[in-house]
């Protein structure tokens, strides 16, 4: 099926009723589809934000130096390499770090402080991290002022005595604060805006911050934040920026053919540049990401984007052979009762790939997991948490800190250290919780959005899709379901994915589709099994819509989730 140009003025019946199924107002609607950033709620409405500008106006005119502390992962990094062009826009070179996942660990700590003070930083500024660092912040005291931006869950007992703390997640914020669901990409780029608007009150004018949208895209985006209208339009319009980007380090994960069109779709940033940027984080120091994003010519970026594909190859390598232990092991338990959550340790997994290897027991057995392996210290292991459905992971997890060294994190993803002593404690502890909870609260079922006929599928619809860019949680990419499919055919590639071919069982109309990684997938039928039984009464197939880009040619696509016998309900 060709996809073509087709200009109309509605938009597509299939979406209509998509908004409709997922009970959206009208004006709901058009706050969904708006790209008017005048309107957005005031990002500079946070409790200390004007405190930490202050700081920091002083310190570039009294030429102190200021650093940008930032986590190791997608989020961390593009937060500090949105402040280190914020602050190179005003003339000011900081300093930036960061920690290593398997030296340092999580968080700012008092090695932190102190490399910094070896720097002679003034002011350090966490980016991602920080809020429930009390004691680090207590070391900090008379050595720098230590002012900390942060979205994560405030969850100490005490909010950190720093300078200053930014986080739209305090405890004394708002319940029902409309920034609440910001990225920590997006509380830096608010403590810009703040120094932009303060300099403004001085008589001194700064450059346009809009460029630095890029980086809150990314970190949205690849930190799995909530799409809510201010999200959505502050990474649209980064995702706008990027085909005409002017930051080198941007453009370098993406071929020239990639950038010509007038927006990047979410999901290349999902697929392709997070997990770039997160993979040297994942094996050993995060730097190599952090650098290429503030980097200046195009030959420093050549140079350290070659090694975030090698490490990404690696990290893929090892995370196939992480999953793969660990789904054998939970189907060797399986004894037909219900499975509330899988709950796994192994001492020789590798500890930078059990967060994706928990999301990937998630998505094949439809409950929450939570992967352990050995932390540095001995007799300390630590896990990576990930939720199913709509429970709040980070609850259940709250009622067990008494067995935890830390813990933070949000609904549905956490992380936490424990003396190995108590995992079958903590397992027993997690199970009982999850009984009383009903199943359709805490399982990944596999819902659709709206059931399509295949005459539907057709440019007009895929190009009404993309005004709904970018998705994510709370904003999922549709999900469709057509019934009384037939296979007309099917072809194995790279002994793992299928490409398929199907049609109408009354219709004359086709359509390609593809299934990655489908053979060996757990309780699905083979495609030799599917076109066996389909002659019965077709098939139904569970998709979601994409392009297929070849040799110059664009044709719609199914990217297929799931091809079921019969005609499900």
């Amino acid at each position: 099926m060709e996809l073509t140009a087709q200009a109309s003025t509605e938009l597509n019946p299939v979406i209509v009723r998509l908004f409709k199924k997922r009970g959206f107002s009208p004006l709901e609607v058009q706050d969904m589809l708006s790209w008017n950033l005048k309107d957005i709620p005031e990002l500079t409405n946070m409790i200390d934000l004007e405190k930490a500008s202050k700081r920091l106006i002083q310190a570039i005119s009294e030429n102190e130096t200021i650093g940008i502390y930032g986590d190791y992962d997608v989020d961390g990094t593009t937060s500090c390499a949105l402040l280190w062009h914020f602050f190179k826009m005003l003339g000011v070179m900081a300093e930036v770090f960061q920690p290593s996942r398997f030296v340092e660990g999580y968080g700012v700590h008092n090695s932190s402080i102190d490399a910094a003070v070896e720097k002679n930083v003034k002011v350090l500024i966490t980016v991602d991290c920080g809020i429930t660092n009390v004691a680090t912040a207590e070391y900090a005291k008379g050595k720098l002022d230590l002012i900390i931006t942060d979205h994560h869950r405030d969850a100490a007992p005490t909010i950190p005595e720093a300078y200053a703390v930014v986080n739209p997640s305090r405890r004394d914020e708002p319940e029902n604060s409309p920034l609440k669901p910001l990225a920590g990409v997006g509380v830096a780029f608010a403590l810009a805006l703040q120094i932009k608007n303060d300099l403004a009150k001085q008589g001194t004018e700064t450059p346009s911050l809009y460029p630095l949208l890029q980086f809150v895209a990314i970190g949205t985006i690849s930190d799995l934040a909530r799409m809510s209208p201010l999200n959505l339009r502050l990474t649209r319009h980064g995702l706008k920026q990027i085909p005409t980007s002017g930051y080198p380090g941007i453009k370098a994960f993406f071929q020239p053919e990639e950038l010509k069109v007038p927006m990047i779709a979410s999901e290349k940033i999902s697929f392709h540049v997070g997990p770039h940027i997160n993979s040297k984080g994942r094996l050993d120091h995060p730097d190599r990401a952090l650098k290429l994003l503030i980097a200046d010519t195009f030959a420093e970026c050549r140079e350290h984007y070659t090694h975030l594909e090698v490490a990404n190859r690696d990290r893929r390598m090892i995370q196939a052979e992480v999953f793969d232990e660990a789904k054998q092991d939970v189907i060797k338990t399986l004894n037909g009762q219900d499975l509330l959550i899988n709950i796994m340790y192994q001492p020789h997994w590798h500890e930078g790939v059990i967060g994706i290897v928990a999301s990937k027991l998630v998505e094949t057995f439809e409950v929450p997991a939570i992967v352990f392996t050995n932390a540095e210290e001995e007799g300390v292991i630590k896990a990576s948490c990930r939720s199913a459905g709509e429970l709040n992971i980070f609850e259940l997890l709250d009622q067990c800190k008494d067995l935890f060294i830390k813990f933070g994190g949000h609904k549905a993803a956490a992380g936490l250290s424990m003396k190995k002593e108590n995992f079958h404690e903590f397992k027993k502890r997690m199970n009982e919780l999850l009984k009383p909870i009903p199943a359709s609260l805490r399982t990944k079922t596999k819902t659709f959005d709206v059931e399509v006929g295949i005459e539907e599928i057709s440019s007009h619809l895929l190009k009404d899709l993309d005004k709904l860019e970018p998705f994510g949680p709370g904003h999922e990419k549709p999900v469709f379901r057509m019934k009384n499919a037939v296979i007309q055919s099917y072809r194995i590639m790279k002994d793992a994915h299928v490409r398929w071919t199907f049609t109408g069982r009354n219709s004359k109309i086709s359509v390609q589709g593809i299934s990655f990684n489908y053979l060996g997938k757990w309780n699905e039928m083979t495609p030799e099994e599917l076109f066996e039984l389909q002659g019965k009464s077709g098939l139904t197939v569970q998709f979601t819509l994409g392009v297929n880009r070849f040799n110059g040619n664009e044709t719609i696509q199914l990217m297929v989730e799931k091809v079921m016998p019969g005609q499900i309900n």
